[in-house]
């Protein structure tokens, strides 16, 4: 007896626990038809009351890009006309004519175009002031207009306008689109006769085969070590960065796991092969600009205990986007997981589920970061990045350097130097001048370059609060002082500067006349972080040292 009251009891709380999940479903069902409803009335009488003219299709996008926009900065809605943008994503390919456009003041530029890519074969150069394409003037259209009009089906003969600095009358060039392959390793070389360089700027789906080319590639010139070049990296597939790690580590290796809402976003993903340079001594460079599956990249082999990290703290991205196909050929991309690298740990900086009170998003704080440990048992730690082992901190611009790029001037300045020298000396070779230097800074004059410095605009403040406060004509002596201490001028900061200024405008002149392949390849030989990276590859015990926990 005793045990059927128990059976009943039991059968009576699993009915109330059935029936209140079926309410809760059902109240959210309610409330997911209740909006829906509300948003469809809406439009619909927007869309009919409304004083002027408007474009549904523009009302309903707007829409649903602020809605998205409210959850995170990933979660993002394509219509059928940015099918391209989800292909160029995916394989980094797309039909055009290979260039880089920008904007600059009312005008759409040619800011660099690919090394023998239609744009390139049909003579368009950086500066080129775009007036036209087929006939159809770009004046007052954005970059992804004119990115639209330039893009298109493989094979068509495209005309574009364009205006060049020295030439009186407008030039017409003519490009036949091609499918444009952007590389995921535009470069890769040796730095030395033992150590090899890859730099992957995105994880599409080809980056693991060609990194795994870089990788044999480098391998039959000599490499006995590697470094992986991550800076900039802002991510890509994950499957990618999974097969990346493989190269490195043992068969059946964890190397990520993602966690979602919904159970089939629960996944593991581990090295199903084995690694075609288990054994290599391995530097992986990051940087703020190192992202999503960057992140996986290099927190995998840090706690695998695989590769010496260097350079600065990582984005902190460890969110996990799929993209689903929508009705009308339209497609959303939306975060369904956080991934966790093989210690355990999430590594997302932001938390977007819980917002300050202006909307606003805040870090992860201090006290909720948590610490865990790698293979051998080195600590690391979560919520904010991937901390490098070997940290550098880039040197900061002088605010004249900043200035010259902000304004686009050492840009404008190497344009026109080079349509009057189509040659300069080979990327080993090329050095500023004093003769260049000094024709850049006649340039600077005639362009009436000036601005303002941080600690002048601080000073402009004070004087205004002690005007206000009536403070100024007592201190007016030391103010003077003050201001005849800030005052800056053109001439000077360009000879205080002239180092720094130097070496920017010498990669600036390489990437000009050698594209992108050649900057990249003189970098390597000037850059601090490779050095670095070099250093710890060349010293056995450093190296085994660092991947090894601290006692």
């Amino acid at each position: 007896m005793k045990t059927k009251r128990i059976l009943l009891v039991g059968i009576a709380f699993i009915s109330i626990t059935l029936g209140l999940t079926a309410l809760r479903n059902d109240d959210k069902s309610f409330e997911i038809s209740k909006q829906l409803n509300i948003y469809a009335t809406l439009f619909r009488d927007v869309n009919m009351f409304y004083v002027d003219e408007v474009n549904p299709g523009d009302l309903v996008t707007t829409g649903i890009k602020a809605m998205l926009k409210s959850l995170d900065p990933y979660t993002v809605y394509y219509p059928e006309s940015e099918m391209e943008d989800v292909k160029l994503m995916t394989t980094g390919e797309y039909a055009g004519i290979g260039s880089v456009i920008s904007k600059k003041g009312d005008q759409v530029i040619i800011r660099e175009p690919y090394k023998d890519s239609p744009a390139d074969k049909a003579g368009l150069l950086p500066g080129d002031i775009i007036l036209a394409i087929d006939g159809i003037s770009v004046k007052g259209k954005n970059t992804e207009e004119v990115s639209t009009l330039l893009k298109g089906q493989p094979g068509k003969e495209i005309t574009i306008k364009v205006q060049r600095e020295f030439e009186t009358k407008p030039l017409e060039k003519k490009a036949i689109r091609e499918k444009i392959q952007l590389p995921s390793v535009p470069y890769s070389g040796m730095v030395n006769d033992t150590t090899g360089y890859i730099y992957l700027t995105s994880f599409t789906d080809k980056s693991a085969a060609d990194v795994r080319s870089a990788i044999i590639s480098l391998k039959n010139k000599g490499a006995s070590s590697l470094i992986l070049d991550l800076r900039g990296n802002s991510g890509g597939l994950l499957d990618q960065a999974v097969e990346i790690v493989n190269f490195f580590v043992p068969k059946n290796s964890k190397i990520v796991d993602t966690k979602g809402k919904v159970k089939q976003w629960d996944k593991e993903y581990t090295a199903k092969n084995n690694p075609i340079v288990p054994d290599m001594p391995l530097v992986v460079l990051i940087d703020r600009g190192s992202a999503s599956a960057s992140e996986i990249v290099s927190g995998a082999l840090q706690d695998l205990d695989r590769a010496v990290l260097i350079g600065e703290r990582s984005y902190g991205k460890g969110l996990v986007q799929t993209v689903r196909d929508l009705a009308y050929n339209t497609k959303l991309k939306v975060t369904t997981a956080k991934y966790y690298i093989p210690s355990g740990r999430c590594i997302q900086a932001l938390d977007y589920s819980h917002r300050n009170p202006d909307g606003s998003v805040g870090k992860v704080p201090d006290s909720l970061i948590s610490e865990f440990k790698t293979q051998s048992g080195r600590k690391v730690y979560d919520g904010g990045g991937i901390s490098p082992d070997i940290k550098i901190t880039p040197e900061d611009y002088a605010r004249i350097t900043q200035e010259l790029v902000l304004q686009d001037l050492t840009f404008d300045f190497i344009n026109s130097y080079a349509l009057r020298h189509p040659n300069i000396a080979p990327i080993n070779e090329f050095k500023i001048t004093d003769e260049i230097y000094n024709e850049f800074k006649t340039y600077l004059k005639e362009k009436k370059f000036s601005y303002e410095t941080e600690s002048q605009q601080i000073l402009n403040k004070l004087i205004e609060a002690a005007k206000a406060e009536k403070y100024y004509d007592t201190a007016k002596e030391q103010i003077a002082a003050l201001e005849n201490d800030f005052t800056h001028s053109i001439d000077r900061d360009m000879d205080l500067f002239k180092d720094e200024i130097t070496s920017f405008l010498t990669e600036q002149f390489i990437q000009r006349y050698y594209y992108l392949q050649g900057v990249i390849e003189y970098k390597v030989q000037h850059d601090q972080e490779v050095a670095k990276a070099v250093e710890v590859l060349n010293d056995k015990e450093v190296y085994r040292n660092t991947l090894k926990p601290v006692k």
